[in-house]
């Protein structure tokens, strides 16, 4: 693939823990405004060169970091505005709530044994008091006095560990005007509850959910499944998707009459997946809940991404070392059974990356973090591509931490595709960087970026966002 260049033009520095880069055109204004999501609970937004605050929710946000700081994947994670946000002042959060930290849903870590069948049917149980935090999907409006304020709850979901809540996740489908929320399988690694296989768990699943339909509901009960919810919520849900691991939103890339959706799946220990379809056959919540009090199996109709079976275009492994080798690293197939089950039913990858390539063109990652189409004309080696970053360079060498910018474009043959690094030119001298999120405006012809110079959310106001600009 062609080598491209750009620059990292800055527009904003120490902000603290980036997580969703948009742009939307307030009520009044003529022009777009890009708004800056962060984890701990403040949206900013940029207009006429001037930052200002939006929100701040930091109150309402579950306490972020351990006790001793270090990584951590709650907070705010998700920010769309209504297609007639102009007009109508609606937007929308999906956040980790404060005060809702519980134990876990497992005392101990977990790591599948490929010889322990009872590591590979774990279940669930005690879920109402055996999780780790909730989230809640809310509605909120910009009010004519410029206020923010909260109108309803839609959604509260208990998770049961604290990692992969989704990030990013919530954009409106420009097809169905729909907003779409993409959750992770529920955390830990290797997914010991397979809960995204599950077609009553809504975790591991994208889901939309019509905020036109039944809009007095409020406050709806704390959930883990499907079933659970009242049947006024589950008449505005469909199933789109399952078999996620975690990922990081939904991008559409208009294409003649339709639209391509990519989405990208974070990697256990293999590889970092990116997938795109056209076509899907959403099924309502209603019509799956049904199925299953009737003890009937819902026919295969919506995506399935494959996971715990697969990771990305692989049989999920499990790594370890040679019994006879220091130096080598083995491969087992941890959920050997799995894997042959959903191998038909999955959809295969557009591309995937490794944690680990020694090619002098490619690189190791380790998480993807963004994912965006690029239509403008300015990066003309870009144009019709997709943009996405890595959170940190995987490599055998010394601090700083360097993130990855890189590019891959749509085929038609079913075959995985090529990527490509994008080259930068900016200098962050001794400072970590970590790629932490992309963003585009509403037409997609410009692209920004969110990088971090710490992976512990307790280090504050360590965030840079910048344009890419030729």
């Amino acid at each position: 693939m062609r080598k491209v260049k750009v620059s990292l033009q800055p527009i904003v520095k120490n902000i603290n823990l980036p997580t969703v880069l948009k742009t939307t055109i307030i009520p009044g204004d003529s022009s777009e405004s890009l708004f800056i999501a962060t984890q701990v609970g403040k949206i900013f937004y940029i207009s006429k060169g001037a930052i200002n605050t939006f929100l701040d929710i930091r109150p309402r946000i579950i306490k972020l970091g351990t006790s001793n700081g270090g990584y951590d994947e709650r907070g705010l994670l998700g920010l769309a505005f209504h297609p007639a946000f102009y007009y109508n002042g609606l937007f929308y959060l999906h956040y980790s709530v404060a005060g809702t930290q519980g134990s876990g849903a497992l005392s101990k870590p977990f790591k599948p044994n490929p010889c322990d069948p009872e590591t590979l049917n774990l279940k669930w149980t005690n879920r109402d008091i055996q999780y780790d935090h909730i989230d809640t999907v809310e509605e909120w409006v910009l009010q004519s006095n410029g206020q923010p304020e909260k109108r309803r709850t839609l959604l509260n979901l208990r998770r049961p560990f604290a990692n992969h809540n989704g990030v990013n996740s919530l954009n409106f489908s420009p097809e169905t005007g729909k907003l779409i929320l993409t959750t992770g399988d529920g955390g830990s690694g290797y997914s010991p509850f397979n809960l995204s296989q599950d077609n009553m768990e809504i975790c591991g699943k994208i889901i939309e959910i019509d905020v036109t339909k039944n809009t007095l509901i409020n406050n709806p009960p704390v959930v883990t499944r499907f079933n659970e919810l009242p049947i006024s919520i589950q008449e505005t849900l469909t199933v789109i998707a399952k078999g996620v691991r975690n990922i990081l939103g939904i991008s559409f890339q208009r294409f003649h009459n339709q639209y391509i959706k990519y989405v990208g799946n974070v990697g256990q220990d293999l590889v970092e997946s990116i997938f795109s379809f056209t076509n899907y056959r959403p099924i309502p919540v209603t019509q799956l809940v049904q199925s299953y009090l009737k003890s009937q199996p819902e026919q295969e109709k919506f995506i399935n991404f494959g996971w715990r079976g697969w990771e990305g275009a692989f049989p999920t492994s499990l790594i370890g070392g040679c019994s006879d080798s220091a130096t080598l690293n083995e491969l087992k197939i941890v959920y050997y059974n799995e894997a042959v089950k959903t191998s038909a039913q999955r959809l295969s990858p557009l591309a995937c990356y490794f944690h680990k390539d020694s090619r002098p063109d490619k690189f190791g990652g380790s998480a993807i973090t963004g994912l965006q189409p690029y239509m403008g004309n300015k990066i003309p080696d870009l144009t019709g591509r997709i943009v996405f970053t890595d959170f940190a360079r995987n490599e055998e060498t010394e601090p700083p931490v360097r993130g990855v910018l890189a590019y891959t474009m749509a085929t038609t043959d079913c075959k995985l595709n090529d990527f490509s690094i994008i080259e930068t030119d900016y200098n962050f001298e001794s400072q970590s960087a970590y790629y932490v999120c992309l963003g585009t405006n509403m037409n997609q012809t410009r692209l920004y970026l969110g990088v971090y110079g710490s992976a512990n959310v307790t280090d504050f106001n360590k965030g840079t966002i910048f344009e890419i600009v030729p």
